[in-house]
C-alpha cells in the first residue's frame, strides 16, 4: 500500500489520516482489537531472541519504514539529517540499527547514547556506527530550536516495553523532557518512550510521536497512537511464538518486512 509521503501532507499533518487499508478504516484500536491475547505482545521480541536466536535489533526491518515516510527524493540534502537518540536498554540497539541503515540509506543520521550499555550488542552496534563515521553527539542541546533546525527528524529509542525512565538515568530522563518539546517529526520505535505497553497509561506525559515503528507485533498500548503512520516491522515471528500469544499479525506484500497499518 502506498504511503505517502509526511511531507507532501497538509500543514497540520501530524493529524490522524484517515485513509483506508484493505477497505477497513485505518483506525488503530481497531486493528489491533484481538491480534494478542493479554499484554503478553512485549514478550515476541524477547523470546525470538532467546529460543530462536533472532537478533534483537531488527533495525533491518525498520529501516525500509523511513524511505516510505520521509522519501529521498523528496528531501534536499541538507534535510536528510536524522537525529537518534538511544538509552542502554534493548531499544537502545534497536536505535543503534536504526542508524546504522539510516546510513547505508545516505540519510544523515546523528546518534545521542548518553548512558552507553556493556551488553555485546550494544557494543558491537556501537563500534559498527563509529566506523559508518556516524558522530555521537557529547550532550543534547536544551534549546530545542537548535534541534528543530539542525535535524528533519528525530528517532525515539531511549525507552522499551516495561522500561521506567528512573532505570536510564538523568541524561536519558533529560533528554525524554527535550523530546516532548520538538515541532519536527518524531518517529517512536516499538512503543512512545514513557508508555506502558499494556494500557498506554502516561500517554499523555510520554511522548507523542508522529510516527509508530512497532516490533514484530503491536503492543497494546498502540491503540491509543494518534499520530499519522503506523507501521509493523520484522515479519519473521516463528509459529510457536504466534500460536502462544494467538498473533494474527497484519498481511505482507511479496518480500516486504515491513506493513502500515
Amino acid at each position: 500500500m502506498a504511503v505517502r509521503s509526511a511531507f507532501a501532507a497538509s500543514p497540520d499533518w501530524r493529524t490522524h489520516s484517515g485513509r483506508e487499508a484493505r477497505g477497513r478504516p485505518l483506525c488503530p484500536r481497531m486493528r489491533l482489537k484481538g491480534w494478542g491475547s493479554g499484554g503478553c505482545l512485549r514478550h515476541t521480541d524477547r523470546l525470538r531472541h532467546e529460543q530462536h536466536g533472532w537478533p534483537g535489533s531488527s533495525g533491518g526491518a525498520r529501516r525500509a519504514v523511513f524511505p516510505q515516510v520521509f522519501p529521498l527524493p523528496a528531501l534536499p540534502r541538507k534535510q536528510r539529517t536524522a537525529l537518534v537518540v538511544c538509552g542502554p536498554e534493548q531499544n537502545g540497539a534497536v536505535g543503534l540499527a536504526c542508524a546504522r541503515h539510516l546510513r547505508v540509506f545516505e540519510y544523515e543520521p546523528t546518534i545521542f547514547y548518553p548512558t552507553r550499555s556493556p551488553d555485546p550488542l550494544h557494543r558491537d552496534l556501537t563500534t559498527q556506527c563509529e566506523k559508518m563515521d556516524i558522530p555521537f553527539l557529547s550532550y543534547l542541546p536544551t534549546e530545542v530550536q537548535l534541534i528543530n533546525n539542525a535535524y528533519r527528524l528525530v528517532v525515539d529509542a531511549v525507552l522499551g516495553p516495561g522500561v521506567e525512565p528512573a532505570e536510564v538515568g538523568g541524561p536519558c530522563t533529560r533528554a525524554l523532557a527535550t523530546l516532548k518539546l520538538l515541532s519536527i517529526p518524531l518517529v517512536s520505535l516499538d512503543i512512545p518512550s514513557g508508555w506502558d505497553p499494556e494500557t498506554g497509561g502516561d500517554a499523555e506525559d510520554g511522548l507523542r510521536p508522529d510516527v509508530l515503528v512497532s516490533l514484530a507485533a503491536p503492543k497494546r498500548c498502540a491503540g491509543r497512537f494518534s499520530g499519522r503512520h503506523h507501521f509493523v516491522a520484522g515479519r519473521f515471528v516463528p509459529d510457536d511464538v504466534r500460536r502462544k500469544f494467538a498473533l494474527r499479525l497484519p498481511g505482507y506484500t511479496g518480500t516486504d518486512c515491513v506493513a502500515a497499518l
